[in-house]
């Protein structure tokens, strides 16, 4: 398997990319980019809940209409949410129609909303390891499902209650969050280094 691929730009990435647009924007743009603010960190677990079993970009592409269907990720909001939001969200084709996991996003903004501001921020990267530039990996085959890191987090989240944060989506959230950098040698990303934002 090879572990680069060249886009239209001459570009090499990380070779999960394929050739799909909004796959390079999110890969150049998002993913291994540092992540912080409980708000972002929360829509980024809802999602990586949801996306268990699927692939990631059948989410990215339904994640405007997640977002506007739950009222932009605001915890607020979303912990509000009642038996008929539940059924109005099962009805909407625009998103995962999961019963379990629309459940679960509304049961772990509940949690959220009980810890103080910047609370889950702070939990989520005490998790993240110590930046090791020589250890990133050189090809696909070198990147984890899960590691000690995701497995203590997803256990310390689990303990606190919330649900559909396994140790492997816990990995996938560190790697697009920006807690680890699993951009492969030869990755333009991995040479330009990341940029940290917060949406």
């Amino acid at each position: 398997m090879t572990s680069l691929a060249i886009g239209p730009d001459d570009r090499a990435r990380c070779a999960w990319v394929g050739d799909d647009p909004e796959y390079r924007r999110y890969h150049d743009e998002e993913w291994g980019t540092a992540l912080h603010g409980d708000r972002a960190l929360f829509e980024k677990m809802a999602l990586e809940g949801f996306q268990a079993g699927l692939s990631w970009i059948t989410i990215l592409r339904k994640r405007p209409r997640f977002r506007e269907v739950f009222a932009g990720f605001d915890v607020e909001a979303v912990a509000a949410f009642d038996e008929g939001d539940v059924e109005r969200l099962m009805a909407d084709a625009g998103i995962i129609r999961n019963r379990a996991k629309i459940e679960a996003t509304i049961g772990n903004a509940r949690i959220v909303r009980t810890m103080a501001d910047g609370e889950l921020d702070e939990l989520m990267w005490s998790f993240a390891p110590a930046p090791a530039p020589g250890a990133r990996p050189a090809t696909l085959s070198d990147v984890p499902a899960v590691t000690a890191e995701s497995t203590a987090m997803s256990k310390e989240l689990r303990r606190r209650g919330f649900r559909f944060v396994g140790p492997t989506t816990m990995y996938a959230l560190m790697q697009s969050a920006g807690m680890v950098d699993d951009h492969v040698v030869g990755c333009w990303r991995r040479l330009s280094g990341l940029r940290g934002y917060t949406r």
